[in-house]
C-alpha cells in the first residue's frame, strides 16, 4: 500500500479544500490495538480505489489531528480513519471498527 504522508496542517487545509476523496487514517506508534488496525486496514486496502490514503502518525503530529477534530466535528480517537470528499465526511470509524470495505462504500 503507498501512503500519502500527512504532515502539516497547511495539508490538511489544502486537502480539506480539495474536492478529492481521501482517507486519513490516525496511526499511534505505541498502541497496539492501532498497530492491528493498520496492518489489517493495509493487507485489505483495495489497490484499484481511486480514494487517496493518508497516514497520520499521532505522535508526531497531535496538532493536525486536532485541526481534524476541530474542521469534521469528529471527536478524535486512535486508531481512527475517516473518509471525506468535498470537504464533507462520508464515514468515520475507530479501533477495530475499521473496516476498509465499509468506509470505500460510503
Amino acid at each position: 500500500m503507498n501512503w500519502n504522508q500527512l504532515n502539516s496542517v497547511e495539508q490538511w487545509n489544502a486537502m480539506l479544500e480539495s474536492e478529492e476523496k481521501f482517507i486519513v487514517f490516525k496511526h499511534s506508534t505505541r498502541c497496539s490495538i492501532s498497530t492491528t488496525a493498520l496492518s489489517r486496514f493495509e493487507r485489505d486496502w483495495d489497490v484499484t480505489s481511486t480514494v487517496k490514503p493518508y497516514y497520520l502518525d499521532l505522535l508526531e503530529h497531535r496538532n493536525i489531528s486536532n485541526a481534524i477534530a476541530q474542521d469534521t466535528g469528529i471527536e478524535h480517537e486512535s486508531p481512527q480513519a475517516i473518509l471525506i470528499e468535498n470537504g464533507k465526511v462520508l464515514k468515520s470509524a475507530t479501533h477495530l471498527s475499521i473496516y476498509v470495505s465499509e468506509l470505500l462504500e460510503a
